[in-house]
């Protein structure tokens, strides 16, 4: 892997019993890229991101992030990726401000980049309040800023606009968007939306290649395809 790579997949396989969630997956990612995967339910992407995210180990393949292999050197990178899934990854009875400052002390991050990231997505106002009284789109602001606290080189992000109004998603556009610079995959169910911001396009299905193609030759009606009966 050259240093113009960010993510690189060699016949990555993963199984759940019987069952393979992936199979055979080859694709390279380069550095400040963005690969949109799409997928009816089941179709493997949320297994992708958890082996990218190092929670995973594939049964078969390789698999290197930022240059190092996985799973054997998950430790390095660790720190250098950002996850965004439906669990927002905070504890229920911590404010915002005390979950982002826990995060912060694990990664070694001075403590006023909480403050500036709770002002960028405006939840100030309610920073000391239990994330559980949050709406969902509060979460997911919150999550956001958890995600991205450690300045990461690679964005995981499953469905990141989920529950969003247009509001919310234009305050977490400079963090988790385009507008990051940051090398990312992310799941999608919206063939517009998807295609607007990627570079790359995976689709999967049954845990197969359906196709992988720049997003110059992908349409919204080969997307569609995906979840036809």
């Amino acid at each position: 892997m050259d240093a113009a790579t960010a993510i690189e997949l060699r016949g990555l396989t993963r199984r759940y019993g019987y069952r393979t969630a992936l199979d055979d997956l080859t694709l390279t990612v380069p550095a400040g890229a963005t690969l949109v995967v799409f997928g009816p339910n089941g179709a493997g992407k949320s297994t992708l991101l958890r082996i990218l995210a190092t929670l995973l180990r594939p049964h078969a393949g390789t698999a290197s992030i930022l240059g190092e292999a996985l799973p054997d050197r998950a430790w390095a990178v660790r720190g250098r990726i950002g996850l965004l899934t439906h669990d927002p990854l905070l504890y229920g009875d911590l404010s915002a401000r005390e979950n982002l400052r826990f995060h912060a002390r694990l990664h070694g991050v001075p403590l006023g980049r909480v403050d500036e990231l709770l002002a960028e997505v405006k939840l100030e106002r309610r920073a000391d309040e239990p994330v559980h009284t949050y709406s969902r789109g509060m979460l997911q602001r919150a999550a956001a800023c958890r995600a991205v606290l450690h300045d990461p080189e690679i964005l995981l992000l499953d469905e990141p606009r989920a529950n969003l109004d247009p509001g919310a998603i234009a305050l977490l556009e400079p963090l988790v968007g385009r507008e990051s610079g940051r090398t990312r995959v992310v799941t999608s169910h919206d063939p517009a939306g998807g295609l607007a911001e990627a570079d790359l396009v995976l689709g999967l299905r049954e845990g197969k290649t359906a196709f992988l193609a720049p997003v110059a030759e992908v349409d919204a009606a080969r997307v569609a395809e995906l979840y036809a009966a």
